[in-house]
């Protein structure tokens, strides 16, 4: 099968398609034959070597996050889904393996696709939705009524937050361009702030959560825009203790680590009287089931910014990585 592979750290030249030989799936495991497969930032900080610290990878490995495709074949003791099953699945973090003809997967992983959508639809979905979902419903425990901040709304994982927000009950505040202005608002957005001529934190404030996407100085000054007792979740921010413990089941020493790297922002944070937390999604085939529920009763769309070929993946990430997107990246591996 063709595969798209990181043999090193680096940049773009650390990554390159190969023919490898077709996996095999073990006890409880699933292979996919796979159509299409969603590109996410963890892949280029993955290749750039960003993340070694938590996964330490055996390179060469095949790269990828988002899978969607059709079951092959189903190992032994697997027997959720059947061959022909059209289904789609956030790959395992300590495996990755979407960006190849064929992969393979724990069977729990994975979940019926929606009916109404394609292979490239469904790919945008995994990892960005599920990070939204656990971010805002499990972290932020958003319902009606609750006001949440959440800054670059028309990027991949933004477009499924604002409405995963509004599916809760929440009231949302975004930052856009003028350009994702009417994207945001179309996708239920009740305050959008023009980031290229305002300063969010003129605007928001008493917040009960923010949802961080970007980090750095944005992260810095969410912390003012929350109400106390608030609490402020991010997946661009540095890693905190309970990342370790409760994300990464690791022990003290990453705890440690991470307690001494986040000691600036838990700081910051206390001193507004908010909570700091950041978040690694976890993958789960029962979560994203109902997330196509929610694809197939018109509560969620997948925003897709772009769609290139297989034999284009080094210009996609190069797309995704110069950071325009407004919605999600894909690569399909084959025609429907």
């Amino acid at each position: 099968m063709k595969a798209f592979v990181l043999t090193k750290y680096g940049g773009p030249e650390a990554t390159e398609l190969r023919e490898l030989p077709r996996p095999r799936p073990a006890q409880g495991e699933v292979l996919v034959r796979v159509h299409a497969a969603g590109l996410n930032p963890v892949d280029f900080k993955t290749r750039e070597g960003k993340l070694k610290i938590i996964y330490r990878y055996a390179l060469p490995t095949v790269l990828g996050n988002d899978v969607a495709g059709v079951v092959e074949e189903c190992g032994a003791g697997a027997t959720r889904f059947a061959k022909g099953d059209r289904v789609f699945a956030r790959m395992p973090k300590d495996s990755m393996g979407a960006f190849a003809e064929y992969a393979v997967l724990p069977e729990d992983l994975l979940a019926r696709m929606p009916s109404s959508v394609d292979f490239v639809t469904a790919a945008a979905v995994p990892l960005a939705g599920l990070t939204a979902l656990q971010a805002l419903r499990d972290e932020l425990n958003l319902r009606n009524g609750s006001r949440v901040f959440i800054p670059a709304g028309a990027g991949g994982v933004g477009t499924f937050a604002i409405q995963l927000a509004k599916w809760l009950g929440a009231e949302v505040t975004t930052t856009a361009s003028p350009r994702g202005k009417a994207l945001v608002e179309r996708l239920g957005a009740d305050v959008v702030i023009d980031y290229t001529s305002q300063r969010f934190e003129d605007h928001v404030h008493d917040m009960d959560g923010v949802f961080d996407l970007l980090g750095g100085e944005t992260l810095k000054t969410s912390f003012r825009v929350v109400k106390r007792g608030g609490k402020v979740v991010s997946i661009a921010g540095m890693p905190e203790p309970e990342t370790a413990r409760k994300d990464l089941g690791r022990g003290p020493l990453l705890t440690m680590l991470f307690w001494f790297a986040s000691r600036g922002l838990r700081a910051e944070a206390r001193k507004h009287g908010v909570s700091y937390r950041y978040l690694f999604m976890h993958p789960s085939g029962t979560e994203l089931a109902e997330l196509a529920q929610l694809i197939e009763q018109k509560k969620l769309e997948p925003i897709i910014d772009r769609v290139f070929l297989f034999a284009e993946i080094g210009e996609a990430i190069a797309y995704l990585e110069a950071g325009h997107a407004k919605g999600k990246v894909v690569v399909r591996m084959r025609e429907e």
